[in-house]
C-alpha cells in the first residue's frame, strides 16, 4: 500500500524530461523530479522515496529524508510566520506548515517546538503544536513496564523532562534520574520505571534490574582500581557526590555499594570505600 507523508518502496515505469515516474499503485503513476533522480538506474527496479502534495497539490516523490513522518512528533525549528500560519525545518525543500489554529502559543523563527504530523482534510502534510490530543495514556497492566524505550526529550519542567516516549505516550523523566547535560530535542533510549494511575510514565535512564545493579557495582570497582583502591564517597555521601563521580542515584549507588560489602569486596569507612586485600 502506498502512503502519503511515508517512506514507500515504489517501482521506476520511465524516464522522461522531468525525471522518472514511479508506480503509485491507485495513485497512479508519481513524478520524481529530475534533480532527484539518481546517475544509476533501471527501470523496473525499486526506489525508496517519500510522498508529499507540492505547492500545487500535486502528488510527488523526493530521495530526501524528512526529520519526522505522518503519525510522528518531532522537534523541529520554525523557519517564518505568516498570516495563515507559519513553516518548520523539517529537512524537506517545501517546508512543513503550521496553521495558525494549530499552534498553543505565539511562535518565534529560530525556536525549536515539539509537533506532531498529520495530514489534513485536503491530504497535505502538516503539523500541530497540539500534541496532547495526540499523546496517549499507557495502561498501568501495560508490559512494557521495566523495558527499554525512546524517548524524545521536548520540555523541562521543575519536577524534570517530559517526553514522548516510544512516539506515542506521555513521559516524564526526574532530574534526580539525570546525570548528564539533557538537551531539549535528544532521542535516546530510557526505561519506563512505573505507570501512574492517570496513564502517565515516570521513567529512568539506567535499568533498576539486577544486571543494572551489577553494572553499577562493576563501575564502583573500575573506580576503586584506578584510584589505588580508595574512593572518597560512602553511603552516606550526598546525592551530589554520588552523581558527580558515578553518574547513577544515591539509591542505586547504597544497593551496588551494600551487595559488594555482603560478598566482603569493599570496606564502609567514614572517609570512604576501600578494596578489600587479598
Amino acid at each position: 500500500m502506498v502512503n502519503i507523508g511515508q517512506m514507500n518502496q515504489l517501482n521506476i515505469v520511465k524516464r522522461t524530461i522531468y525525471g522518472l515516474f514511479l508506480d503509485g499503485e491507485d495513485l497512479g503513476e508519481i513524478l520524481l523530479p529530475k534533480r532527484f533522480v539518481p546517475d544509476d538506474f533501471t527501470v523496473g527496479e525499486a526506489m525508496n522515496v517519500f510522498l508529499y502534495l507540492d505547492s500545487e497539490d500535486r502528488l510527488v516523490a523526493t530521495t530526501q529524508q524528512p526529520k519526522a513522518m505522518v503519525g510522528e512528533f518531532a522537534y523541529l525549528t520554525l523557519k517564518s510566520v505568516e498570516t495563515v500560519g507559519a513553516f518548520m525545518d523539517w529537512g524537506l525543500d517545501k517546508d512543513l506548515f503550521v496553521h495558525y489554529t494549530q499552534q498553543t502559543r505565539d511562535v518565534v523563527p529560530g525556536e525549536k517546538y515539539l509537533v506532531y504530523l498529520y495530514l489534513d482534510e485536503s491530504g497535505r502534510i502538516s503539523a500541530s503544536m497540539r500534541t496532547n490530543k495526540y499523546l496517549k495514556d499507557m495502561p498501568e497492566s501495560s508490559p512494557l513496564l521495566n523495558q527499554k524505550a525512546k524517548i524524545l526529550v521536548y520540555a523541562k519542567t521543575d519536577l524534570g523532562y517530559k517526553c514522548v516516549v516510544n512516539n506515542e505516550f506521555d513521559g516524564l523523566l526526574y532530574h534526580s534520574e539525570v546525570f548528564e547535560n539533557l538537551k531539549l530535542g535528544t532521542v535516546t533510549d530510557a526505561y519506563i520505571n512505573k505507570i501512574r494511575p492517570d496513564g502517565k510514565i515516570d521513567l529512568i535512564l539506567k535499568n533498576s534490574s539486577g544486571d543494572a545493579l551489577d553494572d553499577i557495582a562493576s563501575l564502583i570497582l573500575e573506580k576503586l582500581a584506578a584510584n589505588n583502591g580508595t574512593l572518597k564517597v560512602n553511603d552516606k555521601s550526598s546525592s551530589e557526590e554520588i552523581a558527580q563521580v558515578f553518574q547513577v542515584s544515591r539509591k542505586k549507588f547504597k544497593t551496588a555499594l551494600a551487595g559488594l560489602y555482603s560478598k566482603r569486596v569493599i570496606l564502609v569507612t567514614e572517609k570512604g570505600i576501600e578494596l578489600v586485600k587479598k
